[in-house]
């Protein structure tokens, strides 16, 4: 075993736990992750399970709503019996364009629909003035997961779409359309995408968010166009007329015309009737959502859908996420848990400025700007005060009162983008959550400065009362670094204290980053994981925060008084354990701005010089790397 540990770390921790660890049937990968959030998924379902059936039961507010929600999708009976008559109407709508001019008529209310365009638009925060929200234009999706899988010799692309074609034309002909129908329809939706495709970025590309930020003026944008009136779309849906919308792919708008003219007017009627057909398969009969998953479970590797209770629960629970979220968080995340976590990130942000002050390669001022945008960072922890208020518009419309999963699902969807639209011009809410608290993750929010940890991923492996302090820093110390360090990686470096994309660096420091920024590129890029390569520039921002994480939260282990470096480093290896399909482990290597989990274990601590003398590792071992080879940034 001890030879194992200097040559595979992960291995070495994870070993026995690979050989016995199966994959769900209807799941991608299993591991530390997705164990948790097997557990919370049996925990809820039980939950919405006793109040379905008692609904006495159920707490004062929108889990009524949830559980009614719940019990729409969990009632597969209806859905057979209904069949494809819910979405009739949505195909009904696209069937009746005869051309651009139709769609222009109503094309706000098309957007608050949540009908599909060659482009899409919402309002977010403005990168420069980060306190107010601005419109935003981008382009419209591609049916492959990336521009990179249509290349000639791509080893999956041909066949992917071979079963996403086979896959929609059934669809189609169960919503009642004849085999020569679904297969034009078909046809023409892939000669559509075909188009969109050379105009839109890779993954890569989308790795350096700061890219987005394209300002226009309201007549630049409306020009993109000679057949769209974006200009009074714009205005119905915010109530003015913006100075400024920010174009996220400005190639893309250029070439909107060469996608979307009179001339293949009926190329994107039939995409968007797929598109329409497609995304309500998972709120239908029972063998439409088994059907309409047959491309994302063959992409992922998955063998089986869900089970009918949990694909019904993971809809309610999508759709009232925070409220169901902030339930989870009131009964089962403790006080003393958060007084505890609280005083850990404490002490991270104590680490962090400590390095800071210390910092070697970066001037007085920049260190200073930088302990400034650390003073103003955000913190949360547990569960959010408040929700969004559009949740208090969320009326589910109940079986007996006539109505639908799919008439609920629209109607709700509806709120929130109008919610969103509503937002144009009006402050920021630095308080408001963007993900559950029942969610098994954390995340840092550049534009607000605010590192968020949900109380689903304070648990163990990552944090329990019962382990070691020194196994819980190597484990939540280090996510909660990584967040933090994801405000000084290759993305969250070009942000200030307020959000505001500015640069607060000297020119000499800039490049000194740059350089080191590319030290950690080199050292993941190329790397061969799972029949592919690992890509360091579209992981480098995470690879950034993970180094970040990892030798920040040693630094606090090694502060208490009963530390154990071998805890610390295990527990590091033990999060990531992770086993998964090979296909989508080869979709993660082409879009996930995250490093393969294996790699993140070992890689990192290879840079890290108290892991050898923690476990002997010398030259010669495969977990040795040359001092000189030793990336450190933060």
């Amino acid at each position: 075993m001890t030879e194992l540990l200097k040559q595979d770390f992960y291995d070495y921790v994870n070993g026995d736990w690979l050989k016995m660890a199966e994959i769900p049937a209807d799941k991608p990968a299993t591991g530390g992750f997705q164990d948790l959030v097997d557990d919370i998924d049996k925990l809820l379902m039980a939950e919405f399970d006793h109040f379905a059936q008692h609904p006495e039961a159920i707490p004062a507010g929108r889990m009524e709503d949830a559980i009614a929600y719940y019990r729409l999708a969990n009632d597969y009976e209806m859905r057979d019996k209904l069949g494809v008559a819910p979405v009739k109407p949505l195909l009904a709508k696209v069937a009746a364009l005869n051309t651009i001019d139709d769609l222009n008529g109503q094309l706000a209310d098309w957007v608050l629909e949540g009908l599909p365009l060659p482009f899409s638009v919402d309002v977010d925060q403005d990168m420069k003035n980060s306190k107010f929200n601005t419109f935003f234009a981008g382009p419209a999706g591609t049916i492959l997961p990336d521009k990179t899988y249509y290349k000639a010799d791509h080893p999956q692309g041909p066949q992917l779409l071979e079963v996403f074609a086979d896959m929609t034309q059934q669809v189609l002909v169960k919503m009642d359309y004849s085999t020569d129908e679904a297969a034009q329809i078909v046809a023409d939706a892939l000669a559509f995408d075909a188009l969109i495709v050379p105009h839109v970025r890779s993954s890569e590309e989308n790795a350096d968010y700061s890219k987005n930020y394209n300002p226009r003026s309201f007549g630049e944008f409306t020009a993109y166009s000679s057949h769209f009136t974006l200009g009074k779309m714009t205005e119905e849906l915010v109530g003015t007329q913006p100075q400024k919308i920010i174009v996220t792919e400005p190639e893309y708008f250029k070439s909107l015309d060469q996608i979307a003219n009179p001339e293949n007017f009926q190329l994107m009627k039939n995409w968007m009737l797929i598109q329409v057909a497609l995304s309500f398969t998972g709120y239908l009969s029972e063998e439409l959502r088994q059907l309409g998953g047959t491309y994302s479970r063959h992409i992922s590797g998955v063998t089986e859908a869900k089970p009918q209770k949990k694909a019904a629960f993971y809809l309610a629970n999508g759709r009232f996420s925070q409220v169901v979220g902030v339930y989870y968080g009131h009964k089962y995340f403790g006080e003393k848990a958060k007084a505890d976590v609280e005083h850990m990130v404490k002490t991270m942000l104590g680490i962090y400025q400590e390095r800071l002050e210390n910092n070697t390669w970066l001037s007085y001022e920049t260190r200073q700007k930088a302990i400034v945008k650390l003073n103003t960072l955000g913190i949360h922890v547990g569960y959010p005060e408040t929700i969004p208020a559009y949740y208090d518009k969320f009326r589910t419309k109940t079986k007996e009162a006539g109505g639908t999963l799919v008439e609920n699902a629209v109607a709700f969807a509806r709120i929130v983008r109008e919610d969103n639209f509503s937002k144009y011009g009006q402050e920021k809410d630095r308080n408001e959550w963007e993900m559950s608290a029942a969610t098994v993750n954390a995340y840092y929010h550049p534009f607000l400065n605010v590192i968020v940890f949900p109380a689903a991923i304070l648990q163990a492996p990552f944090y329990s009362l019962e382990q070691s302090a020194s196994a819980n820093y190597g484990g939540i110390g280090a996510v909660i670094a990584h967040e933090i360090s994801h405000a000084f990686d290759n993305n969250g470096a070009k942000f200030d204290e307020f959000g505001n994309m500015n640069n607060w660096w000297t020119a000499h420091d800039l490049e000194r980053f740059d350089e080191l920024s590319k030290a950690m590129i080199a050292e993941f890029d190329g790397i061969e994981f799972a029949g592919g390569k690992v890509n360091g520039t579209l992981t480098v921002s995470e690879n950034i925060a993970d180094a970040g994480g990892l030798s920040c939260a040693l630094e606090a282990a090694k502060k208490e008084a009963d530390v154990s470096l071998e805890d610390f480093f295990t527990n590091w290896a033990k999060i990531w354990r992770t086993k998964a399909r090979e296909q989508y482990q080869q979709l993660l290597l082409s879009v996930d701005v995250h490093a393969p989990a294996k790699l993140r274990a070992n890689v990192q601590v290879k840079n890290i010089d108290d892991f050898y003398t923690t476990f002997g590792i010398e030259a010669g071992d495969g977990m040795y790397l040359a001092p000189e080879k030793r990336v450190h940034i933060w």
